[in-house]
């Protein structure tokens, strides 16, 4: 049996699930989504998830398609009914289904979807190993901060970044990095401060980002939640990013210039070892 998907209130198999031609997802991109790690079988900072999916839907008008405890209860059967180990459970919900129109009609249900996808999220080799980057203007939409599933920047970026070589892409606007086009940024300066960009319309509110931040305070980390330019990054002495799906991911280069000595830095290490431990994925050990 293939895998099982959730659609249409029910549990089938995927060749089975079909959403509708008039799905404003389908023609508007009026919708949002969610992704949250599974790692050993349990789901990763899925509280922080789960409030971000009821506050992007709550931004656009968009009801909630069931109660949180309801949606869990689909995440976990989605785990255990495809034998879910390592991986992701992606949700989504649109406004649901109306003839062609700009303004849609009151009253909507809204089409909610999840699935699983199995796939390597602790020890990749970009982890090991850390990734380059590429620099580009950000070509989205004004409210960033809402998740939704209007994606074509994001996707146009990360094309044209991996056909440069490149692993990922950090987009920019007005001269400062805003996040990567499916991550939040980070750079550590020469005296080991952790700056990354304060949450405002501009970036997406990380899950991963605000349970790693709470993790630098607990082990007394210097961080500054502010904006910082290509040249600042540039010249950092560590650089990372975070995300659900790649964890907390070294950056050894940006555009053609080398990060410190080319090599994840010993505080990304630290921080790596720090998400593991809070997950439960390894034993806690001295730094």
């Amino acid at each position: 049996m293939g895998r099982i998907v959730y659609c249409a209130g029910q549990f089938v198999p995927e060749e089975k699930a079909h959403v509708g031609l008039f799905d404003r997802g389908f023609l508007f991109g009026d919708g949002v989504y969610e992704v949250t790690a599974v790692i050993g079988g349990r789901l990763i900072d899925n509280d922080l998830h789960l409030a971000r999916f009821k506050r992007s839907l709550a931004e656009l008008a968009i009801p909630l398609p069931a109660s949180l405890e309801a949606i869990e209860e689909v995440q976990q059967t989605l785990i255990a009914r495809n034998g879910l180990v390592e991986g992701t459970v992606y949700l989504q919900a649109t406004r649901g289904e109306a003839d062609r129109d700009f303004l849609y009609p009151e009253g909507l249900v809204p089409t909610f979807v999840a699935f699983t996808q199995a796939r390597q999220l602790v020890a990749t080799k970009a982890q090991k190993e850390g990734i380059a980057v590429a620099l580009a203007p950000d070509p989205r939409w004004a409210r960033r901060d809402i998740k939704t599933v209007m994606l074509l920047g994001q996707v146009l970026a990360k094309r044209e970044a991996k056909a440069s070589g490149f692993a990922d892409v950090w987009l920019t606007q007005e001269g400062q990095i805003t996040e990567g086009a499916s991550s939040t940024a980070y750079i550590v300066t020469s005296d080991g401060k952790i700056l990354t960009r304060g949450n405002s319309p501009v970036i997406l509110p990380g899950c991963t980002r605000q349970a790693l931040l709470k993790l630098c305070e607990r082990h007394g980390l210097m961080i500054e939640e502010r904006s910082f330019s290509p040249a600042e990054a540039e010249a950092a002495a560590e650089a990372f990013q975070t995300s659900a799906s790649s964890l907390v991911t070294p950056v050894v280069r940006i555009g053609e210039t080398v990060i410190g000595n080319g090599k994840p830095g010993l505080l990304t290490r630290a921080l790596q070892s720090y998400y593991l431990e809070a997950a439960g994925v390894i034993e806690a050990t001295s730094h």
